[in-house]
Parts: structure tokens; sequence; C-alpha cells
């Protein structure tokens, strides 16, 4: 079934909703989860929710593209969870590997102006990576959204790791001179 007719059973408050999306996005949600959470259950927990919380977002919301939209609410649902499961003990594994090499490149909470909307800063990171030559981008994406490996980045790509450490690692390094013009970070930094 084509996303058009899948968000229409959303709003009409169909349940056959729920099975079409699953049926259609399931995996790809699961996917999504898993590597956030590397937890077969609290992923399957995750994309459970994903799917309440489209329910309940729509109305009001009529998603342009129900893939990215379902991605964002599994993928929040997701670092959600984490966080709660890793409150008192902050263990290892790729998501702490991720967010580590981002720190880099993003200020801490003090140095940016409260009144700023996420909003803004989603737009501002979607010029950047737009704006990036495609495979750099694709492989940035990879790791930071979706929260791949840098080994299977490498091989859905055909590079080794090094090669994308070393993107990633440029890529980094331009993301952080574009939020110092953008004014999200201080250029004493």
């Amino acid at each position: 079934m084509d996303d058009t007719r899948i968000i229409d059973l959303y709003w009409r408050k169909d349940s056959h909703a729920i099975t079409e999306t699953n049926e259609k996005y399931g995996a790809y949600c699961f996917a999504i989860a898993d590597n956030i959470l590397h937890n077969h259950e609290d992923a399957e927990e995750c994309v459970n929710d994903t799917w309440l919380n489209a329910w309940n977002a729509m109305p009001p919301q009529r998603p342009q593209r129900l893939r990215l939209f379902l991605a964002r609410i599994t993928r929040n649902l997701s670092f959600n969870r984490f966080h709660a499961r890793n409150t008192e003990k902050r263990g290892g594994g790729e998501i702490v590997m991720v967010l580590d090499e981002l720190a880099e490149c993003l200020a801490s909470e003090s140095d940016v102006e409260r009144d700023y909307e996420y909003q803004e800063l989603g737009r501002s990171l979607h010029r950047f990576v737009q704006a990036l030559p495609e495979r750099d981008g694709n492989v940035f994406i990879r790791r930071y959204f979706y929260t791949e490996t840098m080994n299977v980045i490498a091989d859905r790509y055909g590079l080794t790791e090094k090669n994308v450490s070393v993107i990633l690692t440029r890529t980094r390094k331009k993301l952080k001179l574009h939020l110092m013009k953008e004014g999200y970070i201080d250029e004493s930094e």
C-alpha cells in the first residue's frame, strides 16, 4: 500500500493503518531501534510505541514522507529508552561512541541560547548534509542518524573502516565550522 493511503487510514482512525505500517516499515523501524539499543525486546517495544505515537500524531500532523516521520519517532523513542536504561551506568556500545564523536562539534547546553528552537538547528543540519558530496552525506547520516557501525558503513559503500573514519572526521570538522558560522557554537571553542 502506498504511503498516502496509509496516512489516510491514520486520519480515519482505521486500525488497518497499524497493520499496513508494520508490514511496510516494521523491519526498517526495527533496524533503527536495534542499532541504538542492541536489545531485541527493547527494539520491538520501541517499534510498537512508534505505531502508537504515529496513531496519536495523525491527525493533526500529516507527514510529507511517512518513512522519515516513522524513523524520527523510532529514533527518538530508542534514544529515550537508551538513556533511561543507562541513567545509573554509562555503558559502552556504539551509541555512546556516536554521541562522543559528535560532542566535539556541538556546544554544551550552557553555550547554546535557550531561545533557539530545535527546528532551527534541524534545518541547519539538513542544509549542512545537503551541501556535502552525496557519499559523505550518506556516510554521515548512516553513522549519526541510523547509528550504524563503521564496518557496516564500510561494507555498504565499498570502503575500508579507515576511509569511513577519515570521512567522518573531516565531516565533523566541517560541521563544527558550519555550526560556528550559523552561530550555534562559540568560535573560541
